[in-house]
């Protein structure tokens, strides 16, 4: 439930800042991707989507996405995402609690545009 909560939150921060933040606006306005965040068992998912400056979110585990964040489970997403070393997605990774499916570039984008609002 937390995780589902996080995501949405996160939705709201990015909808937002594509309206107030200048940096995260400029870094949005050419870009056209989809993210989708889940668990590995697709319970607790949210597709994220930028189209040219908007951003527009869609629950639920989504088939169309250009990068999937897949983490094992929804605890694990939780604390890795509430976590402020900037190395936590990294070690999560590497420990096989994070996976990512599809185009990593977009991976590391988002990684980039979430930063500019956080």
């Amino acid at each position: 439930m937390k995780f589902s909560l996080l995501l949405f939150a996160l939705y709201q921060i990015l909808r937002v800042a594509a309206i107030t933040n200048s940096a995260f606006k400029k870094y949005i306005s050419k870009a056209c991707a989809r993210v989708l965040i889940k668990t590995k068992d697709g319970r607790n998912a949210r597709l994220f989507i930028f189209d040219k400056g908007k951003v527009r979110s869609i629950p639920g585990n989504q088939k169309n996405f250009d990068v999937a964040l897949v983490w094992a489970d929804a605890d694990t997403g939780f604390s890795v995402m509430t976590d402020k070393r900037s190395d936590a997605s990294f070690n999560a990774a590497a420990e096989g609690k994070l996976k990512v499916e599809g185009m990593g570039v977009y991976a590391q984008w988002f990684e980039g545009a979430v930063k500019l609002v956080m």
